[in-house]
């Protein structure tokens, strides 16, 4: 696994038995020993018996999250927080054109720098973006909830 901007892993790469199975024993685990903070040492199934893998235990959380992720046959995806995205990487992030997420760069929705002539977005700033449209969209339900409200249409 290298240093760059993200590692992914598609969903149906991993059966979801496997990952259901490993999601289990992790949340076992993690539930017997929620008061611990030491690090979790991992015995590998590959029959040696004095080899242990050691995560720290947030690591061990952050595995367990993973893993229920991909046991819902969902793809998942590990990203550095101070990652530089390029404009296609962080449209395919939101899920829209390349077109569109520059129209949002220019309108000065998601802050960018410039590279040479080449837009980069930081991650940490997309997670924000995407935390308050998160905002406005659940306000605009709500708004929507009360007029039917009012209207008596509900």
């Amino acid at each position: 696994m290298g240093t760059g901007t993200g590692r992914k892993i598609e969903p149906g790469a991993v059966d979801t038995r496997d990952a259901q199975r490993a999601l289990r024993r992790i949340n076992d685990y993690l539930s017997r020993t929620a008061q611990c903070e030491a690090d979790v040492q991992v015995h590998l199934e590959t029959g040696a018996a004095d080899e242990a893998l050691v995560l720290p235990r947030p690591v061990a959380e952050m595995f367990a999250s993973m893993l229920a992720a991909l046991a819902n046959g969902q793809g998942v995806q590990i990203m550095p927080v101070d990652a530089v995205l390029t404009t296609q990487q962080a449209a395919d992030m939101l899920n829209v054109s390349r077109p569109y997420l520059i129209g949002l760069l220019e309108d000065d929705k998601i802050p960018y720098t410039l590279v040479g002539r080449h837009r980069r977005i930081r991650f940490a700033d997309l997670r924000q973006y995407l935390r308050e449209d998160d905002v406005k969209r659940k306000d605009a339900a709500v708004e929507l909830m009360e007029l039917d409200q009012e209207l008596g249409l509900l």
